[in-house]
């Protein structure tokens, strides 16, 4: 699969979604390479929606476009979100964080009825964990931190050289292939210092959108959808 083969199936795949945001939406905007084709679509179309950004990019992107972007505590619920994702498993649990935005996304996930991740058939795994666990964690005693994500079971914590658009530092965990998603993602809930992990659980996911050779594919989540009782 090329590059160029794989950046059109990105604007596919964020095009698609664009699709399912309607009038009168309050509409989460994730970050990244295919939710850029999202909200380059929805200036285009220029729906009657209210915004939330996951990022200072995706927010500058979206105003530039022309959409009406607030503070998550203006729009306080929110109908759909659409994101990206860097794994995403059998199972429907995510890994999120290449970016280093996924503190707030998992917050805009949780606060939307109807959750669509986006992504290109290479983001389509078994189990979750060869990329790597993304984390953030406080400036206040990192390597405390790191030493306790370690006692978890990662091989190496792997600090990012930027920060989190939430002035917090960025790093990678490293736990080889996750068997217990959801267990490691309770576990990591639990460390002081951590203020969030990249597992994202498949209660949160109401349907993947994939682009593939063959153009692109939905698969709804099997259950209910998203929304605060969601989890980790």
């Amino acid at each position: 699969m090329s590059e160029d083969w794989v950046e059109t199936a990105k604007a596919a795949t964020g095009r698609r979604a664009a699709d399912c945001v309607e009038d009168g939406m309050r509409v989460g905007l994730g970050t990244g390479s295919t939710v850029k084709h999202t909200i380059i679509a929805l200036g285009e179309r220029a729906p009657d929606v209210v915004c939330t950004a996951t990022s200072v990019r995706s927010h500058e992107l979206a105003t530039e476009v022309g959409l009406r972007v607030v503070s998550p505590d203006e729009i306080t619920h929110l109908d759909i979100a659409i994101d990206g994702a860097d794994e995403v498993s059998a199972d429907f649990y995510l890994t999120k964080g290449g970016g280093g935005a996924h503190t707030r996304e998992k917050v805009v996930a949780t606060m939307s009825d109807r959750f669509i991740v986006v992504v290109d058939e290479r983001k389509l795994v078994d189990k979750l964990g060869a990329f790597g666990t993304p984390v953030e964690i406080l400036p206040f005693a990192p390597e405390v931190t790191a030493a306790w994500i370690r006692d978890l079971g990662a091989s190496e914590v792997a600090f990012r050289q930027r920060s989190s658009d939430n002035g917090n530092l960025l790093a990678d965990a490293r736990f080889g292939l996750i068997d217990d998603p959801a267990g490691l993602a309770t576990a990591l809930s639990a460390v002081p210092g951590l203020v969030e992990h990249g597992i994202f659980s498949k209660e949160l996911v109401t349907e993947v959108m994939v682009a593939g050779r063959g153009g692109v594919s939905v698969l709804p989540a099997p259950h209910e959808g998203a929304g605060p009782q969601g989890g980790a």
